[in-house]
């Protein structure tokens, strides 16, 4: 990247979000209003523009409702496949083209796959923003599907899996894993990194489909970040965009999952693991309801940062373990899916601690938290500690993390704007709510624990 446009990034980074307001709280703290210019072409195309003149960048995103919680059975790892081959060429564009396009206009790009969308975003100077709409048209009109293209990408994906998963200690632990393990329904439950068979076994024909089925503008969002003039961007969006015409989408499969009565206990062995590891997951509240607000706070007294309970506990009171990980969805956030999700945490240990050991001081926190409403100060405190979080999301990557928010809330409610009213929606979180969620979400029979034991160790050398 060139050090003129990194040195713009990295002032944007100091991104002013809109007008200041008082949040409300009657503790003078102030929130942010976030620029949000909401509206669908005919086709279908949800349109999100964001401006901010902070820096002369603008962020450009293409979300596809499609992730691989519902890729077709027996295509395990299909949605990252295609993603890959989103880069393969269109129309107008070669192979490669599209990542030289961006990368010799001083940008940088990228694209996921995740539980509920696929993603394409590009970071380019403000005056390069037609020319990548220009592009990222040319592909959902029409994409380079050809057997040359395929094999090559399964070849590129298939070694993926092996130099991420099959071949690296932890492969996979625990955000992989444990949807495999805590979930029911096989659209929550799959490998959706893929397991080989299926990747080596998608034809030209499942490709096609695919594209054909859920790369449509109706089943898409597209987000404007940045410093742009919306009447000049809302005409190009209409002349690249608008002609493109709208597919008939299937509908979103059942994907709920059953509540869970059971605790689930599940062990592994790693063979190159080193040290044994340790993660526990629940259940969460439904997406948006007033116990997953209360999630997303207890999240943050139990296990963000080194004042939350699990860390105090584990790592500085009884030294278990060097840290404690996790949160609401491993492969995101908590603001960007769409269907259940678990709260995940995990840890590694030694040897000479045993599983059994450690779970009991986790329980001992959560019960605490399940048994007596936490007092003010607390929930204040987590507030706090949340309101930096979703900023430090706004504002993450250069103005990504915001169209990332703003494309979610577009294509799961049709309604960007939800991301000015987060923080009120965690503000009218109570003490009472905490404990009520609590109990109903964390209960053990809520819980799957999985361990990984490391292969026998090798007997040290003698002499």
């Amino acid at each position: 990247m060139p050090r003129s446009l990194l040195a713009v990034l990295v002032v944007g980074l100091s991104l002013t979000l809109g007008a200041c307001r008082p949040d409300g709280a009657g503790d003078g703290a102030e929130a942010f209003e976030v620029p949000v210019d909401y509206y669908t072409l005919d086709n279908g195309l949800r349109v999100v523009l964001s401006e901010d003149h902070t820096a002369p960048t603008v962020v450009v995103a293409v979300y596809y409702n499609i992730g691989f919680r519902i890729e077709p059975r027996d295509r395990t790892g299909f949605a990252h496949l295609f993603e890959h081959m989103m880069f393969q060429g269109s129309e107008n564009l070669g192979k490669m083209e599209f990542v030289r396009l961006v990368q010799q206009s001083g940008g940088v790009l990228n694209g996921s796959t995740r539980f509920d969308f696929t993603n394409y975003f590009e970071i380019v100077p403000a005056h390069k923003l037609e020319t990548i709409l220009w592009a990222e048209a040319d592909r959902m009109k029409g994409l380079a599907i050809t057997q040359e293209n395929l094999t090559n990408q399964q070849g590129v994906v298939i070694n993926e899996v092996k130099v991420n998963v099959i071949n690296q200690p932890y492969g996979g632990f625990p955000w992989l894993d444990m949807p495999q393990y805590a979930n029911e329904n096989w659209y929550n439950s799959h490998n959706f990194y893929g397991d080989l068979e299926d990747l080596e076994a998608a034809t030209l024909e499942d490709v096609q489909a695919f594209f054909d089925t859920y790369y449509a503008p109706n089943n898409a969002a597209l987000v404007i970040v940045g410093d742009f003039d919306p009447q000049q961007a809302r005409a190009w969006v209409e002349q690249y965009f608008g002609d493109i015409p709208a597919r008939e989408v299937p509908p979103k499969p059942d994907i709920s999952e059953p509540r869970q009565t059971e605790e689930k206990v599940f062990s592994k062995t790693d063979r190159l693991a080193q040290r044994p590891a340790l993660a526990f997951a629940y259940h969460m509240p439904e997406r948006n309801s007033p116990e997953y607000y209360a999630m997303g706070l207890i999240d943050q007294i139990l296990l963000q940062g080194e004042d939350s309970r699990l860390h105090q506990a584990l790592v500085s009171e009884r030294g278990l373990t060097g840290d404690v990980s996790g949160g609401i969805n491993l492969l995101g956030n908590m603001y960007n899916y769409d269907g259940p999700m678990l709260w995940t945490a995990y840890l590694f240990h030694d040897r000479d601690v045993s599983a059994d050991s450690i779970m009991a001081v986790v329980d001992e926190a959560v019960e605490r938290l399940r048994s007596e409403p936490v007092d003010q100060a607390t929930l204040d405190r987590a507030l706090v500690k949340l309101r930096s979080s979703l900023y430090d999301e706004m504002g993450g990557f250069f103005g990504f993390g915001r169209a990332d928010l703003l494309a979610s809330f577009a294509l799961f409610d049709d309604d960007p704007a939800r991301i000015n009213h987060l923080e009120e929606a965690f503000r009218s979180v109570t003490p009472d709510l905490i404990l009520q969620t609590a109990r109903e979400y964390l209960r053990p029979t809520n819980r799957t624990v999985l361990t990984v034991e490391p292969a026998a160790q090798v007997a040290a050398p003698t002499g």
